[in-house]
């Protein structure tokens, strides 16, 4: 890599994601941003399908787990592949083409322009794009206002994964990050430690193929566990 340039680590996590990967990685190298490397990090959870066969043909690294160990274990991975190799960003891109690569640049630019250190893409500040479905809406409007309860800030599209974090943060989240609902977990964890999170419109998608592993029958039992999870984790990293 160009030592002039900035490093962004653009990782992904997937589990049985051979419909979509190719697509989501692809995409991504094709976007140029001056000032800056992006590096495509497929994090493989132990996939059933040709995830990784697929990945070893692509432009990018390819981090490949023994065993499953979930979205926040997979995200952790990158995580620390970015932080001892000495990245300046990363960004969390899911597997399954929900996150456009075309919308990172606003990431990026709202990062350098306000130096915040946590950018998230939400879908719910303009009401543009993919809206997922009304029964998840609900819960993530139920979130805000359990996050809001316990860290005083707003966070409209909590459950997320489309962020960008800076280098201060990685120190942290390679160490220490949520493992079973990280992105709802973590904006507490970076609250109290804190960090500035900003949150900026964006753009997303349906999922282009597979399956979510969020059902409408298991929404409600995801909601309960999550809002217990928010909780504890206020209680473990509070001052």
């Amino acid at each position: 890599m160009n030592k002039n340039f900035k490093k962004l680590a653009v990782i992904i996590p997937a589990y049985n994601e051979q419909d979509n990967i190719a697509m989501v990685v692809n995409d991504i190298l094709s976007i140029k941003y001056p000032g800056f490397q992006l590096l495509p990090i497929v994090v493989n959870d132990c996939s059933q399908d040709n995830t990784a066969a697929i990945v070893e043909n692509l432009d990018c690294i390819l981090l490949d787990l023994p065993v499953n160990l979930g979205i926040g274990g997979a995200v952790q991975t990158g995580y620390k592949y970015a932080y001892e190799h000495n990245f300046d960003y990363a960004i969390q891109v899911d597997g399954d083409g929900q996150h456009p690569a075309g919308e990172i640049s606003k990431l990026l630019l709202e990062a350098e322009q306000t130096q915040a250190n946590i950018i998230i893409g939400s879908r719910f500040i303009t009401n543009n794009g993919f809206q997922s479905t009304a029964m998840r809406r609900f819960g993530i409007v139920f979130l805000k206002s359990w996050i809001k309860l316990f860290s005083g800030i707003t966070i409209y599209d909590n459950t997320s994964g489309f962020r960008l974090i800076d280098n201060e943060v990685l120190e942290v989240v390679q160490a220490n990050y949520p493992d079973e609902y990280p992105e709802p977990e973590s904006i507490l964890l970076f609250s109290n430690k804190g960090f500035q999170i900003k949150e900026i419109p964006v753009l997303m998608k349906a999922r282009q193929g597979g399956e979510s592993s969020i059902t409408s029958f298991n929404q409600l039992y995801y909601m309960i566990k999550v809002s217990l999870a928010i909780f504890y984790t206020y209680l473990r990293t509070k001052k």
